[in-house]
């Protein structure tokens, strides 16, 4: 008995050795190169003495809450994101990532509760097959900060949240893409707040930044601060939204919709739907401001709408109190 009790003992403590050892393999950081580096370097766990050659092997290689930091200018390839982690690129010149044919650049399957951190990436599209820069589809947070996506035969930044979650863009250029710029878009039932700030949309084929709630029963709001959209096929800012799905609105302060095909703030569907516009520029739009169905476009005194090919007028005020 007690043999089998001490065989039993080293089993067990050995089976720990291994988990710990296991767990260690990871770092808190992890760094890529090009200059410097390869994905052999995963044996060493991308440690930045021995970085990795892509952001897939260094994810990894990253314990939970950790960071990848880049170190020089590169190709570092496309990811999948399934935890709390920071990418980030300070002062490594251009961190990119081709994106081809039927692929998206970084797609966020994250946990409920994740922090994920995007700072000073390109994801860029070459133009065939069906592309998108990035996709959202869980985690509590994304923070994306001096970002370009550009180029993507699809969207370039599509967020479809399944859960409560909030998202904030700063800094960031979402142009010359195929579909919209940036589409938000949640699914199911929670909160999704989202914040565009200091966000530009170029020349995408649909609408520069387009808000949605027709795939939700919750709650969308969204905030479009000093933000420009210019140049898209469609409309520059839309929010929409049918009967029945979640009240969603857009609040653009400081902003410009200038030169789109479509309405420059625009509303449609339904009540649920309202797009607020204050200190804002509309400008060489088709229309400059419009709603349409039982959407609401509300606007504040201080708003310029000139030289539209209709300059259009919102369905209300806003009073400042």
């Amino acid at each position: 008995m007690t043999k089998i009790t001490s065989s039993l003992f080293l089993a067990t403590l050995l089976a720990l050795c291994f988990h710990v050892a296991s767990a260690q393999a990871q770092l808190v950081r992890t760094c890529v190169s090009q200059a410097k580096g390869s994905d052999a370097n995963a044996s060493s766990s991308c440690h930045c003495t021995t970085p990795c050659r892509t952001f897939a092997v260094a994810h990894n290689n990253t314990l939970t809450d950790g960071e990848i930091t880049v170190l020089d200018p590169g190709d570092y390839g496309g990811l999948t994101i399934t935890k709390s982690i920071s990418i980030n690129n300070d002062s490594g010149g251009e961190a990119s990532m081709t994106v081809s044919g039927g692929t998206t650049g970084i797609i966020v399957n994250a946990a409920a509760g994740s922090y994920v951190n995007l700072r000073g990436l390109t994801i860029q599209g070459v133009g065939f097959g069906t592309t998108k820069g990035l996709t959202f589809n869980s985690g509590l947070y994304l923070t994306m900060t001096n970002c370009v996506v550009r180029n993507h035969t699809g969207t370039g930044i599509e967020l479809f949240p399944t859960a409560n979650s909030t998202l904030e863009i700063s800094n960031t250029i979402s142009a010359d893409n195929g579909g919209r710029g940036i589409f938000l878009k949640p699914i199911g039932s929670g909160t999704v707040q989202a914040v565009f700030n200091r966000v530009e949309a170029y020349n995408n084929s649909q609408a520069g930044i387009q808000v949605d709630g027709s795939g939700s029963t919750g709650l969308v709001a969204a905030t479009a601060t000093d933000t420009v959209s210019a140049g898209n096929g469609q409309n520059g800012f839309n929010v929409f939204a049918n009967a029945g799905n979640a009240v969603t609105s857009l609040m653009a302060i400081r902003s410009t919709a200038a030169n789109n095909a479509g309405t420059g703030f625009g509303a449609a569907n339904s009540a649920q739907a309202t797009l607020r516009v204050s200190q804002s520029t509309a400008t060489g739009n088709l229309q400059g401001l419009g709603a349409a169905g039982a959407a609401n476009v509300l606007s504040a005194i201080d708003n310029v709408v000139e030289a539209n090919g209709t300059d259009g007028a919102p369905t209300g005020t806003i009073t400042k109190k």
